[in-house]
């Protein structure tokens, strides 16, 4: 027998037998404490004062850890606030995270920096051949509307947005209330659900999206008209070159997954989910007008922050800007409409979400990925079908969802 190394574990030699070591063990675990046993398994101790074939001997005599028994959650609102907020980044945590996004997104815009004027030649040319008509265009509106910047300013940032949000919502809402026409129901992604849509709960959503777009939405572009008016002339007389468009509304692509994500997982922390956010979620199908069904402040700070942060921080052109906000409302209107459309991007990640709460919470998914928000969705029949739909053939068919045993 040799010297202690540690108060609580002796060294033997090499040769001792099996035997001997289970007495020993047997002994020793008499005077410790569980969680001595516990720890010392944990930390590797024996691992590090054993001869390795003496360690296996001893490892083999201690009795199996108890099983950790799984969670009974309780209910449905519970779940949803509790589950979103839980971490799920993995022994990074979040910061590791953070900075993955960063190193990311940043080799992004390098790439974009370095290859931007290859990739867009043909398209600069194209621009080129036109750029006299719409810079023309937009002369003969800007004369006439000379000295009233701020109205121009709310053309372009309130009325071609609202046209184009409303535009879009109407062929959707009729297809929601009436269930017709088929070859377009037959796209619905939850199939037993708004088949039509429940009139009484769609009027109550109708008015807060009428409110949210018109009084909270119209008061944001009147603070970014001021803001980028103290920068610049947001409504200058010469548009920007078709090079310069496409990098902003790259840029402004990034600075909403961004945005949109991390206040999106704010809101679903359990003390802000059961008195914000919630009311979204009340669509667990949700349809095209619910995209901004939120509570105002949610409706601030989740939806329109992460949409006009990109030109305020840039400088926009009005032009960009107006093009821009008719792209992310038609976009989320996409992402909600609950059909997924032959040759229009897939909303089956954020419906995806609607129905599981604490999955898919950014836009494009590059965040998601990264703190692994959405694990559960990668093993989804969902995910299968979160493609780009070039046939006509509707997907649920095509991929049809797993049988139940018994079915």
């Amino acid at each position: 027998m040799g010297k202690l190394r540690n108060p609580n574990v002796t060294f033997y030699g090499p040769d001792i037998s099996r035997e001997s070591v289970r007495v020993t063990n047997a002994k020793y675990r008499a005077v410790r404490r569980p969680e001595d046993d516990f720890n010392a398994r944990v930390s590797g101790l024996y691992r590090g004062y054993f001869h390795p074939r003496v360690a296996a001997a001893a490892r083999s005599s201690f009795p199996p850890l108890p099983a950790r028994q799984p969670q009974q959650h309780g209910a449905r609102e519970a779940e949803e606030s509790r589950g979103s907020s839980g971490r799920q980044e993995g022994p990074g945590g979040l910061w590791d995270s953070v900075k993955k996004a960063g190193f990311v997104i940043g080799s992004g815009i390098l790439f974009l920096a370095a290859f931007g004027n290859s990739l867009t030649w043909h398209l600069q040319r194209f621009w080129g051949a036109s750029g006299d008509f719409w810079q023309n265009l937009w002369t003969k509106l800007y004369v006439a509307y000379e000295g009233h910047d701020a109205s121009l300013f709310f053309l372009g940032t309130m009325l071609i947005p609202t046209l184009a949000f409303w535009g879009s919502n109407a062929l959707l809402l009729w297809v929601d209330i009436t269930g017709t026409p088929s070859f377009i129901t037959r796209y619905r992604i939850q199939l037993d659900k708004n088949n039509p849509v429940d009139p009484a709960k769609l009027r109550q959503a109708l008015k807060c999206v009428i409110f949210n777009h018109v009084v909270i939405s119209g008061a944001m572009a009147v603070v970014v008209y001021y803001l980028m008016s103290w920068r610049g002339n947001p409504c200058g007389p010469e548009l920007p070159t078709f090079h310069w468009a496409l990098m902003e509304l790259a840029a402004f692509a990034i600075l909403e997954e961004i945005f949109f994500y991390y206040s999106h997982r704010l809101f679903h922390h359990p003390s802000l989910y059961k008195h914000y956010h919630k009311q979204h979620h009340e669509w667990t199908a949700p349809i095209g007008i619910v995209s901004i069904y939120a509570h105002p402040l949610e409706h601030v700070i989740s939806n329109l922050l992460p949409v006009v942060s990109g030109p305020v921080l840039l400088g926009s052109h009005v032009s960009t800007t107006s093009m821009w906000y008719c792209v992310a409302l038609v976009s989320t209107t996409i992402s909600h409409c609950g059909y997924h459309l032959p040759f229009l991007p897939s909303p089956e990640f954020h419906d995806f979400h609607h129905l599981k709460f604490n999955q898919c919470f950014g836009v494009f998914g590059i965040l998601d990925r990264l703190h692994s928000t959405d694990s559960k969705f990668r093993q989804t029949k969902q995910y299968e079908r979160h493609t780009l739909l070039t046939t006509f053939t509707p997907l649920n068919e095509s991929i049809p969802d797993t049988q139940k045993k018994g079915q």
